[in-house]
């Protein structure tokens, strides 16, 4: 995969899961379709994936600036 899609998909992640977490977007849009009962359980798998996105990101970074040295 190149890394330059690997850095964009790493980004794109980190943005929309840290605009889930720290704003109320996925509450609301829980509440709204009835599913508002998930919502003590969105930490649990909402803070390892934002975490995923961040060392995606930083590893696809890091190979980037690596091919580029090259």
């Amino acid at each position: 995969m190149k890394s330059s899609l690997l850095l964009k998909t790493g980004i794109i992640g980190s943005i929309l899961f840290a605009l889930c977490c720290y704003t109320p977007i996925l509450v609301l849009l829980l509440g709204a379709i009835g599913l508002s009962a998930w919502v003590s359980s969105l930490d649990v798998v909402l803070f390892p994936a934002m975490l995923a996105f961040f060392v995606l990101t930083i590893f696809a970074y890091w190979r980037k600036d690596r091919e580029e040295g090259s």
